[in-house]
C-alpha cells in the first residue's frame, strides 16, 4: 500500500483506527458528514447493512459493530476499496464484505438490506442519484430504511425524490450546511 495516514477516533462510543491515504475522501480525520449522519441512524442488533461509497469505511465499520447482520460496504474506487477491507479487519469487524461498485452495479442481485447508509457525494449528477435510487429500493428489504446525509444544496432534490422513490421523507437532522434524512421501505 501507499504511504498511511493512521488515526484513531470514537464513532458511536466505538474507539476505532482508520488507515487512510490521499486522494481519499477526508483522509486524515472523519469528515463531518459522516459523523453527523451517524448521530441519526438508529441499528437493530440483526440489520444487513450496505455502505454505499463507503470511502476507507467509517460508516459501515462504526456501524457494523453493532449488528450480527452482514456488512457490505462498497465504493467505485480500488483504493478506498482496499483501506475498507483493511480497516475492517484491524477493528475486528467479522460479517462483512467489500467490493467494487459503481453504485450499486455491482451488489449481488439477489441481496436484501435493512439498511442502506451514504454520505452522499455532491457532485456526480442527478441522473446518478436516481439510478442509485432505483437500486436502493430494489435491494432494501420491506421495512428497511435508507439513511441519506448531503449537502444543504441537495436537501430539495432528496426531499422530492426519496418522497418519489419511496412514497416517505423525514428530514432527521439539519444543520453545519448537512441535512440527514431518511425514508423506508413501506412495501
Amino acid at each position: 500500500m501507499q504511504s498511511d495516514i493512521t488515526f484513531q477516533t470514537v464513532l458511536r462510543a466505538h474507539p476505532l483506527t482508520f488507515h487512510s491515504t490521499w486522494g481519499l475522501f477526508s483522509p486524515k480525520e472523519i469528515d463531518e458528514g459522516t459523523r453527523f449522519l451517524l448521530e441519526e441512524i438508529k441499528v437493530n442488533p440483526t440489520d444487513s447493512i450496505l455502505d454505499l461509497g463507503c470511502g476507507y469505511g467509517p460508516l459501515g465499520i462504526a456501524l457494523g459493530k453493532e449488528t450480527s447482520g452482514a456488512v457490505h460496504m462498497v465504493d467505485k474506487d480500488f483504493v478506498a476499496v482496499e483501506y475498507t477491507e483493511e480497516n475492517a479487519k484491524l477493528n475486528g469487524l467479522k460479517n462483512f464484505k467489500v467490493y467494487l461498485s459503481n453504485g450499486l452495479s455491482h451488489v449481488p442481485a439477489l441481496a436484501k438490506f435493512d439498511l442502506i447508509v451514504s454520505n452522499l457525494p455532491a457532485k456526480p449528477g442527478k441522473e446518478l442519484y436516481e439510478k442509485m435510487l432505483d437500486d436502493c429500493l430494489s435491494h432494501l428489504s420491506p421495512g428497511g430504511r435508507v439513511y441519506f446525509v448531503t449537502i444543504a444544496g441537495l436537501r430539495e432534490y432528496i426531499k422530492r425524490t426519496f418522497k418519489e422513490k419511496f412514497g416517505n421523507y423525514t428530514k432527521l437532522k439539519e444543520a453545519k450546511g448537512y441535512t440527514c434524512a431518511l425514508a423506508i421501505n413501506r412495501v
